[in-house]
């Protein structure tokens, strides 16, 4: 399941231990077996790379785009991804992307992204994501969930310390978290039906959630 923290074995070892600890954290191994088998994935706001590695390594019938704001992660990310052929990297927003790959994605994953937008800015960011897709093609959307259990509480406070302390993450104007409920309703609004909603916390110290929803 380590599979994917091979390729990282080029970087000095603080990235390297961010990106085992990013991996150790959240269930992206889940969002990569989920993923299509095959076709066209755009993986937004990839940061290292770690998704996009998981869901190219031993996929060769998968062809993966990462792109992300933070031009240091992306150089990183190249340097750690060269040996996938299959992993293209991008600097830049999901809103780059187009009019170039509109309707041209299987799929698209965006693994805790959403949070870092105001919610007024969740209908524009899910619109360029459904843009993205083919007619039929899937988001497949993790985030953490305001429940309300100490799981929320932790994780609020350590995003709070890499956003505006550390600043390790780049906030895009926004710092917070919704019910799972209240971002369904969100995904529909922009146009998608969604298809299921697991939760992944099992075995994590954070409230992850996982969307599959399809493009209408």
């Amino acid at each position: 399941m380590d599979a994917p923290l091979q390729v990282y074995r080029v970087l000095p070892w603080r990235e390297r231990a961010f990106v085992r600890a990013r991996w150790g954290s959240a269930p992206l191994h889940r969002m990569a077996a989920l993923a299509p088998a095959e076709g066209s994935i755009a993986d937004v706001g990839c940061g290292h790379g770690v998704l996009s590695a998981a869901l190219a390594v031993g996929h060769p019938g998968r062809r993966v785009l990462g792109i992300d704001p933070d031009e240091q992660k992306i150089a990183l990310a190249r340097r750690a991804l060269a040996s996938l052929p299959n992993v293209e990297l991008r600097a830049g927003t999901a809103d780059s992307l187009l009019p170039e790959r509109e309707s041209t994605f299987d799929a698209v994953t965006v693994a805790d992204v959403l949070y870092l937008f105001p919610l007024s800015g969740y209908p524009a960011f899910l619109g360029t994501c459904r843009r993205l897709l083919k007619p039929g093609g899937k988001l497949l959307l993790k985030e953490a969930e305001a429940n309300r259990s100490w799981k929320y509480w932790k994780c609020v406070a350590q995003e709070a310390v890499m956003v505006r302390l550390l600043r390790k993450t780049r906030s895009s104007g926004g710092m917070g978290f919704i019910p799972r409920e209240a971002l369904a309703g969100e995904l529909e609004r922009a146009g998608f039906r969604v298809e299921s909603v697991e939760d992944v916390s099992r075995g994590y110290s954070t409230p992850h959630v996982l969307f599959i929803a399809v493009k209408g």
